[in-house]
Protein backbone atom coordinates (compact mmCIF):
# COMPACT_ATOMS: atom_id res chain seq x y z
CA UNK A 1 0.00 0.00 0.00
CA UNK A 2 1.21 3.92 -0.60
CA UNK A 3 -0.18 6.74 0.12
CA UNK A 4 -3.25 7.65 -1.53
CA UNK A 5 -2.47 10.17 -4.49
CA UNK A 6 -5.13 12.14 -2.94
CA UNK A 7 -4.61 12.39 0.10
CA UNK A 8 -4.19 16.44 0.42
CA UNK A 9 -7.96 16.30 0.08
CA UNK A 10 -8.12 15.23 3.37
CA UNK A 11 -6.28 18.15 4.78
CA UNK A 12 -8.68 21.28 4.95
CA UNK A 13 -6.22 23.37 4.85
CA UNK A 14 -3.90 22.30 2.09
CA UNK A 15 -7.26 23.50 -0.31
CA UNK A 16 -6.70 27.53 0.26
CA UNK A 17 -4.34 30.11 -1.56
CA UNK A 18 -1.87 32.32 -0.25
CA UNK A 19 -1.18 35.35 -1.97
CA UNK A 20 -3.49 33.72 -4.92
CA UNK A 21 -1.24 30.76 -5.39
CA UNK A 22 -2.49 27.05 -3.99
CA UNK A 23 -0.19 26.45 -0.62
CA UNK A 24 2.61 24.60 -0.33
CA UNK A 25 2.98 23.69 3.07
CA UNK A 26 6.76 22.49 3.95
CA UNK A 27 6.64 23.42 7.37
CA UNK A 28 5.38 20.00 8.69
CA UNK A 29 8.53 20.05 11.38
CA UNK A 30 6.84 23.12 13.13
CA UNK A 31 4.01 21.81 13.24
CA UNK A 32 2.01 19.22 11.05
CA UNK A 33 -1.65 19.77 9.04
CA UNK A 34 -4.50 18.30 10.57
CA UNK A 35 -6.99 15.87 8.42
CA UNK A 36 -10.70 15.41 8.53
CA UNK A 37 -10.40 12.85 10.94
CA UNK A 38 -9.00 15.03 13.78
CA UNK A 39 -10.99 17.83 13.29
CA UNK A 40 -14.28 15.68 13.26
CA UNK A 41 -13.63 13.83 16.63
CA UNK A 42 -12.63 17.05 17.99
CA UNK A 43 -15.61 18.26 16.86
CA UNK A 44 -17.98 15.64 17.98
CA UNK A 45 -16.93 15.97 21.59
CA UNK A 46 -17.70 19.43 22.13
CA UNK A 47 -20.94 19.51 20.30
CA UNK A 48 -22.67 15.54 22.04
CA UNK A 49 -20.04 15.04 25.23
CA UNK A 50 -17.86 18.01 26.42
CA UNK A 51 -18.16 16.88 30.26
CA UNK A 52 -15.45 16.26 32.30
CA UNK A 53 -13.35 13.02 32.55
CA UNK A 54 -12.84 11.00 36.03
CA UNK A 55 -15.30 12.90 38.23
CA UNK A 56 -18.96 12.10 36.86
CA UNK A 57 -21.36 9.26 37.42
CA UNK A 58 -23.68 10.98 34.61
CA UNK A 59 -23.46 9.37 31.16
CA UNK A 60 -22.04 12.15 29.28
CA UNK A 61 -18.81 11.79 31.44
CA UNK A 62 -18.40 8.05 31.18
CA UNK A 63 -18.50 8.93 27.60
CA UNK A 64 -15.99 11.19 27.68
CA UNK A 65 -13.60 9.19 29.52
CA UNK A 66 -14.40 6.32 27.43
CA UNK A 67 -12.44 8.49 24.84
CA UNK A 68 -10.34 9.72 26.69
CA UNK A 69 -8.93 6.63 28.14
CA UNK A 70 -9.26 4.56 24.65
CA UNK A 71 -7.15 7.48 22.96
CA UNK A 72 -4.53 6.54 25.75
CA UNK A 73 -4.96 2.75 24.88
CA UNK A 74 -4.28 3.62 21.20
CA UNK A 75 -1.60 5.87 21.36
CA UNK A 76 -0.03 2.92 23.76
CA UNK A 77 0.16 1.01 21.14
CA UNK A 78 0.94 3.18 18.62
CA UNK A 79 4.70 3.04 19.81
CA UNK A 80 4.59 -0.48 21.72
CA UNK A 81 4.33 0.92 25.01
CA UNK A 82 4.10 -1.72 27.95
CA UNK A 83 1.15 -0.43 29.39
CA UNK A 84 -1.11 2.55 28.46
CA UNK A 85 -0.78 3.41 32.25
CA UNK A 86 2.72 4.62 31.14
CA UNK A 87 1.18 7.49 28.75
CA UNK A 88 1.48 10.28 30.68
CA UNK A 89 -0.08 13.46 28.98
CA UNK A 90 1.84 17.19 29.07
CA UNK A 91 0.68 20.21 27.00
CA UNK A 92 3.45 19.56 24.74
CA UNK A 93 7.45 17.54 24.26
CA UNK A 94 8.86 20.77 26.29
CA UNK A 95 6.46 20.49 29.48
CA UNK A 96 7.29 16.32 28.72
CA UNK A 97 11.43 17.06 29.62
CA UNK A 98 10.64 19.43 31.94
CA UNK A 99 8.58 17.02 34.10
CA UNK A 100 11.67 14.24 33.49
CA UNK A 101 13.80 16.70 34.90
CA UNK A 102 12.25 18.21 37.50
CA UNK A 103 10.90 14.51 38.73
CA UNK A 104 13.58 12.02 38.13
CA UNK A 105 16.47 14.69 37.76
CA UNK A 106 15.76 16.05 40.95
CA UNK A 107 15.58 13.69 42.99
CA UNK A 108 18.36 11.65 41.14
CA UNK A 109 21.58 14.24 39.93
CA UNK A 110 23.60 15.52 42.11
CA UNK A 111 27.11 17.54 42.65
CA UNK A 112 28.82 14.10 41.44
CA UNK A 113 26.74 13.40 38.57
CA UNK A 114 26.63 14.20 34.68
CA UNK A 115 23.75 13.92 31.73
CA UNK A 116 25.23 13.39 28.17
CA UNK A 117 23.26 14.90 25.52
CA UNK A 118 24.23 16.32 21.70
CA UNK A 119 25.20 18.88 19.42
CA UNK A 120 22.05 19.04 17.58
CA UNK A 121 19.24 19.11 20.57
CA UNK A 122 16.47 21.40 20.64
CA UNK A 123 16.48 23.56 23.68
CA UNK A 124 13.36 21.77 24.96
CA UNK A 125 16.40 19.24 25.43
CA UNK A 126 18.88 21.50 26.79
CA UNK A 127 17.56 24.58 28.79
CA UNK A 128 15.29 22.16 31.32
CA UNK A 129 18.66 20.45 32.46
CA UNK A 130 20.56 23.96 32.19
CA UNK A 131 18.15 24.85 34.94
CA UNK A 132 18.36 22.03 37.33
CA UNK A 133 21.99 21.97 37.01
CA UNK A 134 22.46 25.77 38.20
CA UNK A 135 20.55 24.24 41.58
CA UNK A 136 22.44 20.92 41.88
CA UNK A 137 25.70 20.82 40.14
CA UNK A 138 25.68 18.17 37.90
CA UNK A 139 27.88 18.53 34.70
CA UNK A 140 26.11 18.42 31.38
CA UNK A 141 28.16 16.67 28.40
CA UNK A 142 27.70 17.04 24.91
CA UNK A 143 28.22 14.02 21.82
CA UNK A 144 30.06 16.28 19.00
CA UNK A 145 28.96 16.75 15.78
CA UNK A 146 30.66 15.12 12.84
CA UNK A 147 31.63 16.50 9.52
CA UNK A 148 28.66 14.49 7.28
CA UNK A 149 26.06 15.73 10.10
CA UNK A 150 26.26 12.40 12.06
CA UNK A 151 26.78 12.59 15.62
CA UNK A 152 30.34 11.35 16.19
CA UNK A 153 30.23 8.44 18.44
CA UNK A 154 34.08 7.36 18.59
CA UNK A 155 34.29 8.84 22.54
CA UNK A 156 30.71 7.38 23.01
CA UNK A 157 32.06 5.36 26.12
CA UNK A 158 34.24 7.58 27.38
CA UNK A 159 31.72 10.71 27.92
CA UNK A 160 29.23 8.04 29.32
CA UNK A 161 31.38 7.53 32.55
CA UNK A 162 29.32 8.82 35.61
CA UNK A 163 26.73 9.54 33.55
CA UNK A 164 22.99 8.84 35.14
CA UNK A 165 21.18 9.67 31.66
CA UNK A 166 21.67 9.88 28.29
CA UNK A 167 19.13 12.30 26.43
CA UNK A 168 19.26 12.37 22.58
CA UNK A 169 17.03 13.30 19.63
CA UNK A 170 15.96 10.40 17.56
CA UNK A 171 15.76 12.87 14.36
CA UNK A 172 17.55 16.15 14.67
CA UNK A 173 14.85 18.91 13.61
CA UNK A 174 17.76 21.18 11.91
CA UNK A 175 19.80 18.39 9.75
CA UNK A 176 17.16 15.29 9.71
CA UNK A 177 19.77 13.42 10.95
CA UNK A 178 18.63 9.83 12.36
CA UNK A 179 20.48 8.87 14.89
CA UNK A 180 21.45 4.94 16.41
CA UNK A 181 18.83 5.55 19.28
CA UNK A 182 19.31 1.45 19.77
CA UNK A 183 23.17 1.72 19.69
CA UNK A 184 23.45 4.93 22.52
CA UNK A 185 20.83 3.41 24.99
CA UNK A 186 23.33 0.00 24.77
CA UNK A 187 25.82 2.11 25.66
CA UNK A 188 24.23 4.26 28.08
CA UNK A 189 22.56 1.03 29.96
CA UNK A 190 26.12 -0.97 30.11
CA UNK A 191 27.44 1.93 31.66
CA UNK A 192 24.52 2.24 34.09
CA UNK A 193 22.92 5.08 32.79
CA UNK A 194 19.55 5.64 31.70
CA UNK A 195 18.38 6.70 28.11
CA UNK A 196 15.86 9.57 27.08
CA UNK A 197 14.53 10.22 23.32
CA UNK A 198 13.33 13.14 21.99
CA UNK A 199 10.72 11.49 19.60
CA UNK A 200 9.30 14.77 18.71
CA UNK A 201 10.47 14.33 14.77
CA UNK A 202 10.98 10.97 14.38
CA UNK A 203 7.28 9.42 16.08
CA UNK A 204 5.33 11.16 13.40
CA UNK A 205 7.25 9.55 10.78
CA UNK A 206 8.75 6.33 11.84
CA UNK A 207 7.31 2.86 12.93
CA UNK A 208 8.14 3.65 16.76
CA UNK A 209 8.76 0.85 18.92
CA UNK A 210 9.74 1.55 22.72
CA UNK A 211 10.94 -1.76 23.17
CA UNK A 212 12.64 -2.84 20.26
CA UNK A 213 14.85 0.82 20.38
CA UNK A 214 15.15 -0.28 24.42
CA UNK A 215 14.89 3.30 25.53
CA UNK A 216 13.89 4.59 28.97
CA UNK A 217 11.97 7.82 28.37
CA UNK A 218 10.18 9.28 25.34
CA UNK A 219 9.20 12.74 24.40
CA UNK A 220 7.29 13.39 21.73
CA UNK A 221 4.26 15.87 20.75
CA UNK A 222 0.95 16.08 19.23
CA UNK A 223 0.91 18.61 16.82
CA UNK A 224 3.69 17.34 14.18
CA UNK A 225 1.68 14.35 13.79
CA UNK A 226 -1.40 15.60 12.21
CA UNK A 227 -3.00 15.71 16.35
CA UNK A 228 -4.02 19.38 17.50
CA UNK A 229 -1.60 21.71 19.74
CA UNK A 230 -1.68 21.61 23.26
CA UNK A 231 -0.97 17.97 23.82
CA UNK A 232 2.48 16.11 24.24
CA UNK A 233 3.22 12.47 25.87
CA UNK A 234 5.75 11.42 27.81
CA UNK A 235 6.17 7.73 28.04
CA UNK A 236 8.32 5.81 30.72
CA UNK A 237 8.77 2.66 32.30
CA UNK A 238 5.97 2.32 34.85
CA UNK A 239 8.98 1.39 37.44
CA UNK A 240 10.44 4.79 36.55
CA UNK A 241 7.47 6.73 37.07
CA UNK A 242 6.20 4.73 40.02
CA UNK A 243 9.57 6.31 41.88
CA UNK A 244 9.14 9.80 40.40
CA UNK A 245 7.16 12.28 42.72
CA UNK A 246 4.38 14.44 41.71
CA UNK A 247 5.64 16.92 38.93
CA UNK A 248 2.54 19.31 39.80
CA UNK A 249 -0.28 19.53 42.13
CA UNK A 250 -3.81 19.58 42.61
CA UNK A 251 -7.03 17.71 41.68
CA UNK A 252 -6.72 14.65 39.79
CA UNK A 253 -3.26 13.61 41.17
CA UNK A 254 -3.83 12.76 44.53
CA UNK A 255 -5.65 9.63 46.36
CA UNK A 256 -5.91 11.52 49.72
CA UNK A 257 -5.46 14.67 50.84
CA UNK A 258 -5.25 15.79 54.80
CA UNK A 259 -3.61 18.67 56.55
CA UNK A 260 -1.06 16.96 57.24
CA UNK A 261 -0.01 16.21 53.79
CA UNK A 262 -1.48 14.08 50.79
CA UNK A 263 -0.79 10.75 49.10
CA UNK A 264 -0.53 10.53 45.19
CA UNK A 265 -2.47 8.63 42.94
CA UNK A 266 -1.51 5.63 40.79
CA UNK A 267 0.34 5.85 37.25
CA UNK A 268 -0.84 7.81 34.77
CA UNK A 269 -3.24 10.19 37.14
CA UNK A 270 -0.26 11.21 39.52
CA UNK A 271 1.55 13.21 36.84
CA UNK A 272 -1.90 15.00 35.53
CA UNK A 273 -2.89 17.42 37.85
CA UNK A 274 -6.18 18.97 37.31
CA UNK A 275 -8.97 19.01 34.18
CA UNK A 276 -6.80 17.43 30.83
CA UNK A 277 -6.85 19.02 27.63
CA UNK A 278 -9.63 16.43 26.51
CA UNK A 279 -10.27 17.22 23.22
CA UNK A 280 -6.75 17.48 22.74
CA UNK A 281 -6.20 13.95 24.28
CA UNK A 282 -9.25 12.66 22.08
CA UNK A 283 -7.76 14.59 18.82
CA UNK A 284 -4.07 12.71 19.21
CA UNK A 285 -6.01 9.50 19.38
CA UNK A 286 -7.72 9.86 16.10
CA UNK A 287 -4.31 11.24 14.49
CA UNK A 288 -2.70 7.96 15.72
CA UNK A 289 -5.83 5.77 14.62
CA UNK A 290 -5.48 7.54 11.07
CA UNK A 291 -1.76 7.57 10.82
CA UNK A 292 -1.79 4.06 11.57
CA UNK A 293 -4.36 3.19 8.58
CA UNK A 294 -1.57 4.68 6.41
CA UNK A 295 0.84 2.59 7.73
CA UNK A 296 4.06 4.27 9.26
CA UNK A 297 6.30 2.23 6.54
CA UNK A 298 4.73 3.35 3.97
CA UNK A 299 4.69 6.89 5.19
CA UNK A 300 8.56 6.63 5.81
CA UNK A 301 8.75 5.06 2.27
CA UNK A 302 6.64 7.69 0.83
CA UNK A 303 9.17 11.00 2.58
CA UNK A 304 12.76 8.60 1.31
CA UNK A 305 11.09 8.91 -2.41
CA UNK A 306 10.23 12.72 -1.71
CA UNK A 307 13.23 13.27 -0.26
CA UNK A 308 15.27 11.46 -2.85
CA UNK A 309 13.78 13.78 -5.39
CA UNK A 310 14.20 16.69 -3.78
CA UNK A 311 18.28 16.26 -3.59
CA UNK A 312 17.46 15.75 -7.06
CA UNK A 313 15.71 18.59 -8.02
CA UNK A 314 17.59 21.27 -5.92
CA UNK A 315 21.04 20.10 -6.91
CA UNK A 316 19.65 20.08 -11.03
CA UNK A 317 18.19 23.15 -10.47
CA UNK A 318 20.48 25.15 -8.83
CA UNK A 319 23.54 23.12 -8.24
CA UNK A 320 26.67 24.50 -6.15
CA UNK A 321 24.34 27.64 -4.98
CA UNK A 322 22.25 25.65 -2.95
CA UNK A 323 23.46 24.12 0.23
CA UNK A 324 21.38 21.13 1.87
CA UNK A 325 23.00 21.00 5.78
CA UNK A 326 22.81 17.07 7.10
CA UNK A 327 23.60 13.72 5.75
CA UNK A 328 23.44 13.27 1.99
CA UNK A 329 22.65 9.85 2.55
CA UNK A 330 18.66 9.55 2.11
CA UNK A 331 18.79 6.46 4.58
CA UNK A 332 20.46 8.45 7.53
CA UNK A 333 17.82 10.76 7.50
CA UNK A 334 14.00 12.17 7.28
CA UNK A 335 12.87 14.89 5.15
CA UNK A 336 13.78 17.91 6.87
CA UNK A 337 15.85 20.20 4.46
CA UNK A 338 17.24 22.95 6.14
CA UNK A 339 18.90 25.16 3.10
CA UNK A 340 21.75 27.76 2.49
CA UNK A 341 20.89 29.52 -0.92
CA UNK A 342 23.51 31.59 -2.29
CA UNK A 343 24.01 34.94 -0.41
CA UNK A 344 20.66 34.89 0.45
CA UNK A 345 19.49 35.89 3.98
CA UNK A 346 16.58 32.31 5.37
CA UNK A 347 14.23 35.04 6.21
CA UNK A 348 14.67 37.38 3.24
CA UNK A 349 14.59 33.67 0.78
CA UNK A 350 11.43 32.67 3.59
CA UNK A 351 9.55 35.69 2.96
CA UNK A 352 10.17 35.67 -1.14
CA UNK A 353 8.99 31.98 -0.83
CA UNK A 354 5.88 32.88 0.94
CA UNK A 355 5.10 35.19 -2.22
CA UNK A 356 4.54 31.68 -4.12
CA UNK A 357 2.63 30.28 -1.88
CA UNK A 358 5.32 28.12 -0.01
CA UNK A 359 5.64 27.65 3.33
CA UNK A 360 9.17 27.25 4.81
CA UNK A 361 10.81 28.18 8.38
CA UNK A 362 13.47 30.27 8.83
CA UNK A 363 15.80 30.97 12.31
CA UNK A 364 17.67 28.84 14.54
CA UNK A 365 14.91 26.24 14.73
CA UNK A 366 15.36 26.41 18.60
CA UNK A 367 18.99 25.13 18.29
CA UNK A 368 20.90 27.54 18.54
CA UNK A 369 23.89 25.59 20.01
CA UNK A 370 23.80 23.46 16.75
CA UNK A 371 23.74 26.60 14.41
CA UNK A 372 27.05 27.56 16.17
CA UNK A 373 28.56 24.06 15.31
CA UNK A 374 27.13 24.76 11.35
CA UNK A 375 29.08 28.63 11.82
CA UNK A 376 25.46 30.13 11.00
CA UNK A 377 22.71 32.47 12.08
CA UNK A 378 19.68 30.93 10.26
CA UNK A 379 18.83 28.70 8.12
CA UNK A 380 15.76 27.78 5.55
CA UNK A 381 14.10 24.96 6.51
CA UNK A 382 11.51 23.02 3.91
CA UNK A 383 10.16 19.71 5.70
CA UNK A 384 8.06 17.41 4.18
CA UNK A 385 5.49 15.32 5.57
CA UNK A 386 2.92 12.57 4.11
CA UNK A 387 0.75 14.75 1.86
CA UNK A 388 3.42 15.78 0.19
CA UNK A 389 4.10 15.54 -3.44
CA UNK A 390 6.83 15.92 -6.01
CA UNK A 391 5.15 18.98 -7.63
CA UNK A 392 5.77 21.04 -4.42
CA UNK A 393 9.59 20.23 -4.58
CA UNK A 394 8.69 21.35 -8.20
CA UNK A 395 7.40 24.51 -7.01
CA UNK A 396 9.96 25.15 -4.45
CA UNK A 397 13.09 24.81 -7.35
CA UNK A 398 11.31 26.97 -9.44
CA UNK A 399 10.65 29.97 -6.39
CA UNK A 400 13.85 29.78 -5.44
CA UNK A 401 15.30 30.65 -8.70
CA UNK A 402 13.53 33.68 -9.11
CA UNK A 403 14.61 34.63 -5.30
CA UNK A 404 18.03 34.29 -6.85
CA UNK A 405 17.71 36.45 -9.14
CA UNK A 406 15.77 39.21 -7.20
CA UNK A 407 18.97 38.90 -4.60
CA UNK A 408 21.39 38.50 -7.47
CA UNK A 409 24.88 40.39 -6.27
Amino acid sequence: MSIPANIKEQFPLLSRTVHGKPIVYLDSAASSQKPDAVLSAMDTYYRQVNANVHRGAYEIAAEATEQMETARSDIAKFINAYSANEIIFTKNATEAFNLVARSWGARNLGPDDAILITDMEHHANIVPWQILAEGLGFEIRWIPLGDDGTLDLTNLDELLEGVKLCSVTAMSNVLGTLNPIRKISDAAHAAGALMLMDGSQYVPHLPTDVADLDVDFMCFTGHKMCGPTGIGVLWARAEILDAMPPFLGGGEMILDVKKSGFVANEIPHKFEAGTPPIAEIIGLGAAVRFLDSLGMKNIREHEISLTKYAFMKLKECHGGDIQIHGPSEISKRGGVLSIAYKDVHPHDLSQVLDQHGICVRAGHHCAKPLMRELGVGATARASLYLYNTESDIDILAEALGEAGELFAF
